[in-house]
């Protein structure tokens, strides 16, 4: 499946779960890293967005590969997992950043400190990071 389904995004929206972001180093190591994100869309227009830093191990990858993964569980029963493989295209307009990395900020630290989070990270050397899926995997019940 190459579909972000309804419930695979209600999967991906539900409370403060991180994903975690894989990508390849210069080196050719793979690599993780926790990030924070939201899904924006339905359907095959449906993307994972977050931000990173252009200088950052995960800004300079993606660069050079914009192809990633994002791998999102659920820790609690009936456990589940959700992994999103794609292509990332990337902006630097601070005015693209200050929408999305708001409603990223009010996702995992609140309403209240959303607009400090949105200018946090809606500054210049700051990606915005759109990622569609080429391949998705999901089994939202692994007890099942």
């Amino acid at each position: 499946m190459s579909e972000l389904t309804s419930d695979v995004r209600a999967f991906l929206s539900e409370g403060t779960r991180t994903g975690k972001l894989g990508y390849v180093a210069a080196d050719g190591r793979a690599l993780v890293a926790p990030i924070w994100f939201v899904v924006e869309g339905a359907g095959d227009d449906a993307v994972l967005v977050f931000t990173t830093g252009r200088d950052t191990a995960k800004g300079r990858a993606i660069a050079r590969d914009p192809r990633l993964v994002i791998c999102v569980d659920s820790e609690v029963p009936p456990f589940g997992f959700v992994q999103v493989q794609g292509v990332a295209t990337t902006s630097e307009d601070p005015a693209d950043l200050v929408r999305p990395a708001t409603v990223i900020g009010g996702r995992y630290m609140g309403a209240d400190r959303a607009e400090e989070f949105g200018r946090r990270n809606a500054v210049p050397g700051e990606l915005l990071v759109r990622l569609r899926a080429t391949k998705v995997i999901a089994r939202l019940d692994v007890t099942a």
